[in-house]
């Protein structure tokens, strides 16, 4: 676990609200984790995926648009998933620690989330959950047979997204100095323990 995050969770910033993203390739647990977290903290999770599966799910233009689009594998557009990440934002109050999942998968909304965080003064820490392309694709099989997930069928398109658009996006991160990488293939509750002592919440 690489724990360079002095810049976001200082000491004087554990003593007030954080925000905490999650991030890395498709099935890397980014979702797990986020509920995990939650469930020890009580801080709420808001997921752009899950927001985006029920827009799919609306007989409108833009619901079948992001539902093909979801299907085909692709990540939605950037300024569609940073519009639902600042309304959600802004409505914070200054207290008040969140989880967001699935909101900083390309350069666009990495750039948007380093500026809004750092003009709200918000400290914030961004967790990269590492797990090789051979354990996403057994992962996402296994998924597909028990969740039903459309977009766990096109496995090789959707790491074909990540490396084009979220990579970078984890360098940016890496960059700036406030990305923490974390181990994804251990056990769920051990990845959640390294990402607890990182926000020293053990």
């Amino acid at each position: 676990m690489d724990t360079h995050l002095e810049s976001t969770v200082s000491a004087t910033d554990r003593q007030g609200a954080l925000t905490v993203f999650f991030i890395g390739k498709p099935g890397c647990g980014k979702g797990t984790q986020a509920r995990l977290l939650s469930a020890r903290t009580g801080w709420a999770v808001i997921s752009a995926g899950q927001q985006f599966r029920e827009i799919a799910a609306l007989d409108t233009r833009v619901g079948r648009k992001i539902k093909s689009e979801i299907e085909a594998g692709l990540l939605a557009p950037h300024w569609f998933a940073m519009y639902l990440f600042q309304k959600a934002l802004f409505s914070l109050p200054n207290d008040v620690s969140v989880i967001f999942d699935g909101f900083n998968r390309k350069l666009p909304e990495a750039e948007l989330i380093l500026e809004s965080l750092s003009w709200l003064a918000r400290p914030f820490s961004i967790f990269d959950i590492r797990v090789s392309d051979e354990e996403v694709h057994r992962r996402l099989m296994a998924r597909k047979e028990t969740e039903g997930r459309q977009d766990d069928t096109v496995v090789s398109e959707r790491l074909k997204e990540y490396y084009a658009y979220t990579e970078p996006a984890v360098e940016t991160f890496r960059r700036a100095g406030v990305l923490v990488e974390i181990q994804g293939e251990q056990p769920p509750e051990k990845v959640a323990e390294d990402i607890r002592t990182a926000l020293a919440l053990v």
